[in-house]
This record gives structure tokens, C-alpha cells and sequence, in this order.
């Protein structure tokens, strides 16, 4: 035999062999995890029945940003919050990791197939089209629209307050600030003034089926919802379509529900736009400009009109629910600490001072960016606060992660970069990422402002998130396309609700838990049948100090 033959056949020998070990060499097995307590449900009920973000921070805690834990059926997945992987995931290869078959159904069944359920080509193709409405110089336009409905909820605040004999007042913070939420994504993205809570009648049927609507379908789920959820993995996508369609379940039946609502509101307001276009009367809301750059967009990359209403789907839900219940949990602890509340009122008091020395009767976005504290309020609500604490992902293909820390294997061995094999299963822990020590400082588990002013931040880090280098938002090709827009809408809400009232516990404030169901909301423990809930003691702020 020829010997150049024999020798190549090594060589290829080799480099088959090298390559498998590549992938093989280190199993997910060998990554440090919990023990599974099931092989049916493997670690699921730990991850998903206790609070958001309970099972990420005790693993985090004990085997690093890197962890390994089972799923149905002894499945191997793993749950990340190392930067240098995050960032290989949703920047460098964002389109090889996919959001998984089984996740993309119950994306598609809350908004439709939109921007959040599109995967590759197709999601560049919604992307290009929809990123003239979220701009820097957008988004800004719009925060007239923010303040004015943070100042009409206000208002009717004000005056509940004042015909109150005790002079303080416990709302549930989540109803007021999703209803007026809802106002606000209603006029700044379609133009449209919903009035929920002027208890308009249209505004309030698409209000009520959003109403804990995540509680009602993804909270408290029961051992067979984990199972079925585990399982949904090994169906083929059509087959869960068919399912989601058919099945009586109450939780689904529900979303179903809430689904034909918003779409026929969507369909409504394509009608109305489509008709205000043709007109020449269209205007600088974010749905004009999404209408107006699919118009000029070459036909095969159009949106189809199912996929704009899908985008209106989208739009409603996502822009008015995470920002609503960001801006209750940084109240929740604002009331839990007296001290910094005061701190920031201060600040907002003598920007208000400046604002009207001037001439001008509201805050600018240069006033936001000249109040330190107050950013550093918000960004620690979204660092500690993750509304958004997973985001699920597979691996399309075999694939090597990079870490930013090595990470001792079972065996013993280190491991510096972790090959994953196709079909795996990966959890992005936001949440985790968010409370990093070695990014966030040792008090990283804390609620305290104060590390965004004093250095504690460490700067020279992998760059991931869009804001801050928060996970909140993400980052890459699937970062969140409204982030400035929900920033800006979160400054206006607290500078005008803290500007004029004090916020403190009630006597269910310590019966508050983090209700994990996609999206981290507050319900009361004991009361979780009520839904979504924050109650919290509100009183008028007394203008004191140097500010007024």
C-alpha cells in the first residue's frame, strides 16, 4: 500500500479523533450541578417552582457561572451567566444559538410571530424593518407622552390621598403603573389614548386580558405543568402547534383568550393607521414609522400584515409589563429604604428647582442625565430587579463556549473553554449575570445604588448588555430593540410618582415574593389566587429642604 496513502489516512485519523475529542473529551455530565432529585423531572421543580431567580443565585453561589443540571429524563442543560460565554451567545454567534422550539410556541401563543418569536433570516428581515421607531432621537420624542401619563396617574393618586382621613393611602402599585403603562405605550407607539385609566371601555377589555395573565398561565406551576414542560422538548413544533390550538387546559385556554383580544385591538389599529396614512395624516408614533419603513422596503422583506399585527402584539405587551413591574419592585425597595428614597427626592426636588428657574415647567433628558443619583437608583433597579431573569437558548450545531473564568470539572480537570453539543438546552441566567460579585462587588446580593457612583463597578469587563453592561436588556442582534424607550419611560415615571409621594411598607410587604412565570412579578404569599400585587403605604411627599 502506498505509503503517502497510509499516512494521510492517519492524518485524517487524527484529525476525526482530535475533533471528537474536542467535543467529547469533556461531557456536560463532568460540569459541576445540583444532583438530580428525578429522573422524570430531573432539577426542574427546584428551578421552577421557588421564586424568580432562587435556584440561579444558590448554584451560582455553589458551583459558579457555569452549571450543569438535569432535565427530563436525565437530559443534560445548562444554566450560564459567565460574560465570555453570554457574549459569545448573543453576540459574537447570536444566530446559532436559537431561542428552542418549545420556548418559540409560547412566545408565539402571548404575541404572535413577531420580532420576539423569529429566528434567523426572518428576525433580521423584522429587525431592519422596526428599527426606525426605537432610535436614540425617537425615543426621546416621546417623553412628554411618559411624564403625562406618569402625571395623570398622579393626579388621581393626589386625589385619593387628600379625601383619605388618615393622609396615607395602600394601592396596589402593579394595577395603577400597568394600566398606566398601558396609556403610555398606547400614544407613543400607535397614537392611540387608550385611557385605562380613565376606565375607557375599549382600553379596558385589552387591560383586563393582560391583567395577570403571567400569574394566571406561568405562576405556582403544579409537578404535571413541569412534566409537560420537560416533555415538550421531544415534540415536533407542529405537533405543539396543534396542541396549543386544541388542548382545554384553563392556563392555555387564557393566553388563547388574551391572544384573539390583542390581535383584534391590532387589527383595529392597522385599520385606523392604514387609513390616517392614506390620508397623509400620519404621525411620529413608533407604528407610523414601522408602517412607513415596511412601505419603503423592497417586497421580499416586507412584514406581512399577520406579522404587523403580531408587531403590535408585541409592542403592548412587552412595553407596557416589564416596565411597569421594573418601576414596582424599585418602589419596593425605595420603601424598604427611607434613606435613599429621601436622597433621590432631594435630587429630583432641586432638578425640578433648576427646571423651573428657567422657564421650564418639565425635566429634559439632559435634566435625567445631569442627576447622578437617579441614574444610579435606575440602573440598580434593573440590576437587582431583573424583570426578565432567563432567556432560553439551544445549541443549533456542536460548539465551544469561551469562559471568562476556568472551571473545575468533576474529574478534577480545569476546563477553559466548554465544547457544547448540538440540541443542547441552555438557560442565560440574567438574574445570575446581574448579581455577579466579580462584576457587581461583594454586595452584589444587596440593593445600594451607591456602587455606580463609587467605583465598585468594575469597568474593564467583556462588554454584553446594551445599558451599563446590564443583562437586562441583553445584548447583540437579540437585545432588546426598545431598551431606550423603556429607560426613558422609567425616568419619567419615578422622577414625577417620587417627586411627589412617599412610599412605605404595609403590613403585607414581607408577604411579597418574587412570582416567577417568564416575567418576575409581585404577588402576596398566601394571596397568589390575586394575582399580581404590591401594596405599599403612599402618602403626599412634604415639600421640605432646599429643593422646593
Amino acid at each position: 500500500m502506498d505509503p503517502v496513502f497510509i499516512a494521510a489516512g492517519f492524518v485524517a485519523l487524527a484529525i476525526v479523533y482530535g475533533v471528537y475529542r474536542r467535543y467529547t473529551h469533556i461531557s456536560l455530565a463532568d460540569v459541576p450541578g445540583p444532583e438530580s432529585t428525578s429522573f422524570i423531572t430531573g432539577n426542574l421543580k427546584e428551578l421552577y417552582q421557588g421564586q424568580a431567580g432562587e435556584a440561579d443565585f444558590k448554584w451560582q453561589a455553589q458551583y459558579g457561572n457555569v452549571v450543569r443540571f438535569k432535565g427530563s429524563f436525565g437530559n443534560d442543560q445548562l444554566m450560564i451567566s459567565d460574560p465570555a460565554a453570554l457574549q459569545y451567545i448573543f453576540a459574537n454567534k447570536g444566530y446559532r444559538f436559537p431561542k428552542p422550539p418549545e420556548r418559540r410556541i409560547l412566545t408565539k401563543m402571548v404575541n404572535g410571530n413577531g420580532i420576539t418569536w423569529a429566528e434567523g433570516d426572518d428576525h433580521k428581515r423584522h429587525r431592519r424593518v422596526m428599527l426606525p421607531g426605537f432610535g436614540a432621537a425617537e425615543s426621546r420624542a416621546f417623553l412628554s407622552i411618559f411624564q403625562n401619563c406618569a402625571e395623570s396617574m398622579s393626579d388621581k393618586w393626589t386625589e385619593i390621598i387628600s379625601n383619605s382621613k388618615e393622609g396615607s393611602v395602600v394601592f396596589n402599585l402593579s394595577e395603577w403603573l400597568s394600566r398606566a403603562t398601558l396609556d403610555a405605550i398606547g400614544e407613543a407607539a400607535f397614537d392611540i389614548r387608550f385611557s385605562t385609566t380613565d376606565n375607557n371601555e375599549s382600553a379596558q377589555a385589552l387591560a383586563r386580558s393582560y391583567n395577570n395573565i403571567m400569574s394566571d398561565v406561568f405562576g405556582s406551576p403544579s409537578d404535571g405543568q413541569i412534566f409537560s414542560l420537560g416533555i415538550s422538548k421531544y415534540i415536533p413544533y407542529r405537533i405543539l402547534e396543534y396542541l396549543t390550538d386544541m388542548i382545554k387546559n384553563p392556563r392555555i385556554v387564557r393566553m388563547r383568550e388574551a391572544g384573539k383580544t390583542a390581535k383584534s385591538v391590532a387589527k383595529q389599529l392597522v385599520k385606523e393607521k392604514a387609513e390616517m396614512l392614506l390620508r397623509g395624516d400620519g404621525s411620529r408614533d413608533i407604528f407610523s414609522l414601522l408602517v412607513k419603513a415596511n412601505m419603503d422596503t423592497d417586497a421580499k422583506a416586507k412584514l406581512t400584515e399577520e406579522e404587523l399585527h403580531a408587531q403590535i402584539r408585541t409592542i403592548l405587551f412587552a412595553g407596557h409589563e416589564t416596565t411597569a413591574n421594573t418601576v414596582s419592585w424599585g418602589l419596593l425597595e425605595l420603601a424598604k429604604q427611607p434613606k435613599m428614597q429621601s436622597r433621590l427626592r432631594e435630587e429630583i426636588w432641586e432638578t425640578e428647582a433648576a427646571v423651573h428657574a428657567r422657564g421650564d415647567v418639565d425635566f429634559t433628558i439632559a435634566d435625567f442625565d445631569a442627576m447622578p443619583y437617579t441614574t444610579a437608583v435606575i440602573k440598580e433597579v434593573l440590576r437587582f430587579c431583573c424583570v426578565v431573569y432567563h432567556v432560553h437558548r439551544y445549541a443549533n450545531e456542536d460548539d465551544v463556549l469561551p469562559l471568562s473564568q476556568p472551571i473545575t470539572a468533576r474529574s478534577g480537570d480545569i476546563i477553559r473553554e466548554l465544547p457544547v453539543p448540538k440540541g443542547t438546552r441552555i438557560i442565560a441566567s440574567l438574574a445570575a449575570y446581574n448579581r455577579d460579585k466579580e462584576l457587581w462587588g461583594e454586595d452584589a446580593h444587596e440593593f445600594n445604588p451607591e456602587r455606580w457612583l463609587n467605583g465598585t463597578v468594575k469597568e474593564k469587563v467583556t462588554s454584553i448588555g446594551v445599558y451599563s453592561n446590564l443583562m437586562t436588556f441583553l445584548g447583540g442582534v437579540r437585545s432588546c430593540i426598545g431598551w431606550r424607550f423603556a429607560v426613558i419611560e422609567i425616568q419619567a415615571f419615578l422622577t414625577e410618582i417620587v417627586g411627589r409621594f412617599e412610599f412605605a411598607t404595609s403590613d403585607k410587604t414581607e408577604l411579597v415574593r418574587r412570582e416567577a412565570c417568564l416575567v418576575m412579578v409581585p404577588v402576596v404569599e398566601g394571596e397568589v389566587e390575586n394575582g399580581v400585587q404590591l401594596p405599599l403605604r403612599v402618602s403626599l411627599a412634604p415639600r421640605t429642604g432646599k429643593g422646593c
